[in-house]
Formats: C-alpha cells, structure tokens, sequence
C-alpha cells in the first residue's frame, strides 16, 4: 500500500503501519509457542500443522475443535490495565474444552479486533497468548488483528481463539461408562476463569462502585482487580497424564481398566449447566458444596450481590474449574496425582441414578 494511502486509511481508523510495527515487536514471542509439528511462518494465509505424525501414534486419530472468547473479563482487564492475563485465560479455556473430551491440544488460532490499537494491550495480550501456548506445549499456528472502527468504540476489543486437539477414536470420553457409586473430585480454580463476568462487574463496579484496585472487602491484601482478572487455569497436562496413568483399557466407554469416566470443565454455566454434559440420562451427579471453601471472589459476590446459592453454581464455578466422575477405588490416587501436578484436589460428591441432572448440596 502507497504511503498517501496508508495515511488515508489510517485518517478513517485503520493504522495498517501500526498493526504491522507491533506484529514484528512480538514475532520473537510468537516464535516460541510452536511444536515440530508446525509448519510456515508468522504472517502467512493459513496455519499450518503436519499431521503425518498422527497416523504413527494413532490408529484412528479424531480432532477436536473448540471456540471461545474470554468474554467481558476484557471490561474488567481495561479498568485495570491489565491484559497479559487474557492471552492465557482464551488458551487455556480452549484448551481445557478438548482436553475434557481426552484430546491433547495441537494447535492454536487467535482473532483479536478493536476500535483502536494499542500498543501495550496488543503487546501484552500477544504475548500472555505465547506464554500459553508455550506452557501448554500447543502450537500458535495464525491469528487476525481487525482494527474495526466503529464496531468498537476505542478502548472496547474482544479476544477469540480456537483450538484443535486430536484422541484416539476409541478413547474418546462420552460419559457412557458412567455409573451410580462413581465419586465425584474437583479440580480448584483461580478465580472466576472467563464466566459469569457480567454479573461480576455489575456487583462490583455498578452496584457497590468499587474501582480496579480497591482492596476486596475483608480480604485486604486482595484487590478487587487481581480477584477478578486471576488468569484461567490449564487443566489440560494433568488431564493427559492421568488419563493416559489411570485409563489402561483400549477403549474409553467400558468400566474395566479406566478409572476416570468422565470430565467436564466448569465454564459459563457453572455446575448445573455443565456436569449434564458428560452425564447420561440414567445418572445425576450429586455436588456436595461444603466440600470446599469457596474463594474469596465467589463469598464476595454472594454476600455483595446478595446471588442465591443456587444462581451461584449455575452462574460461577464456585472455586472448582473442573469435575471428574471416577471409580471409587481410585479417588485417592487420582487427587494424589491432580496434587502432584499442582492441582488442588477435593472428594466433591458422587454419581447416583437419575435423569441426568445435578443435585446441589450444601
């Protein structure tokens, strides 16, 4: 594009000279989040990704794909300036989604757009992605930056990814082996994770006109901010390596040889939306919530925003990002391997007969 209409375009809103300095500021980021697999440049019309490896290590391989944004945790992340967070909460919530069906996650695709670009968000944001992708050992294949004035006002951005995992056909976790007497372990979560944010913000910045870094209400040395921007977490490396310790059987929808049967990701929904998910319709699963002790976002929130029990776990994840139906003689070696990992682990509940749904608990 010439000069005079690089400046027209940039006179309407779309700086193509910025978009392009700030790429090359965070190539060397970009570069690190890869696998051998990966093939191409940054830059180019399409990711991509050899696949040939895959018919050596499976027999019958299935991708898995998922799509997410982070939603409006980005309004929380531009009150606090704070977006490093936001690249790991897209990777890490993709990346929990294909996990939770047995997949390992491969691959990586971002799609960024903003009324305005700006350079320490966009740097932060790309570079919190790499940074995950990194940790997740998944490779950042492409993405798009869509400077889209008047879509968004200035400061206004939404942050996309999408994900594609692959797993053996036969291994592939349906919830069919689920059964009554199956034991029910959670995984702890950092906050919030990427749900249930716009009634967060409501209580927080409308209602009660807390700032960023006003201190959380009886918990001092937390802000406001910092409970609520508190990154995703990947449940996704514990998830292969317990999947691959504790299911031995060739196939994923049998009891005999597996002990973990199913497992759902705690997302927008929270508990009652998303344990059916992984279930069948002869089973409920019975959530015990004095299990565990809520953070101390979620005490906030329920005393703040006076939120019923009830609409807390369909709204937030409590404290728990992720559920797993297991055999009843494995509980303890599961929650010492999830503590091994750097989970904490807790014995929440159990599967009895049903219709599918979630029994709640206090």
């Amino acid at each position: 594009m010439s000069e005079q209409a690089s400046k027209a375009y940039a006179k309407a809103g779309v700086d193509i000279a910025l978009a392009d300095r700030l790429l090359d500021r965070v190539k060397p980021a970009l570069k690190r989040a890869t696998r051998p697999e990966a093939l191409g440049a940054i830059g180019g019309f399409g990711g991509l990704f050899d696949i040939s490896s895959l018919a050596q290590r499976f027999k019958h391989p299935v991708l898995v794909s998922s799509t997410d944004s982070v939603g409006t945790k980005v309004k929380a992340a531009t009150l606090a300036r704070k977006y490093r967070g936001l690249g790991h909460d897209i990777v890490n919530h993709c990346s929990n989604d294909v996990a939770v069906c047995g997949a390992e996650p491969l691959f990586f695709l971002d799609y960024y757009a903003t009324g305005k670009l700006e350079e320490y968000a966009y740097v932060e944001l790309l570079e919190g992605l790499s940074e995950a992708c990194v940790a997740g050992n998944v490779a950042l294949v492409g993405g798009e930056t869509a400077e889209l004035p008047g879509v968004y006002i200035d400061e206004e951005f939404d942050l996309v990814g999408a994900i594609v995992g692959v797993v053996e056909k036969s291994k592939l976790l349906t919830g069919d082996a689920v059964r009554p007497g199956d034991q029910l372990i959670g995984l702890a979560s950092t906050g919030l994770h990427t749900n249930g944010f716009s009634l967060a913000r409501k209580i927080c910045f409308q209602e009660q006109n807390w700032q960023a870094d006003t201190p959380l209400p009886d918990y001092e040395d937390l802000t406001v901010g910092d409970a609520l921007l508190a990154p995703h977490r990947n449940y996704a490396p514990f998830l292969q390596s317990a999947l691959a310790l504790f299911n031995k059987a060739e196939r994923a929808d049998i009891r005999e040889g597996n002990a973990i049967f199913s497992v759902a990701h705690i997302t927008g929904g929270g508990f009652t939306g998303n344990i059916p998910r992984v279930l069948t319709d002869k089973v409920d699963a019975v959530v015990r919530t004095s299990a565990w002790e809520p953070l101390p976002i979620f005490q906030t929130l329920a005393k703040y925003g006076e939120v019923s029990y009830e609409e807390l776990h369909e709204v937030f994840n409590m404290g728990i990002g992720l559920v797993m139906a297991v055999a009843p003689e494995a509980v303890e070696q599961i929650t010492a391997s999830a503590e091994e990992s750097g989970h904490r682990a807790y014995h929440i509940g159990e599967i009895v007969a049903g219709q599918g749904e979630v029994q709640l608990q206090q």
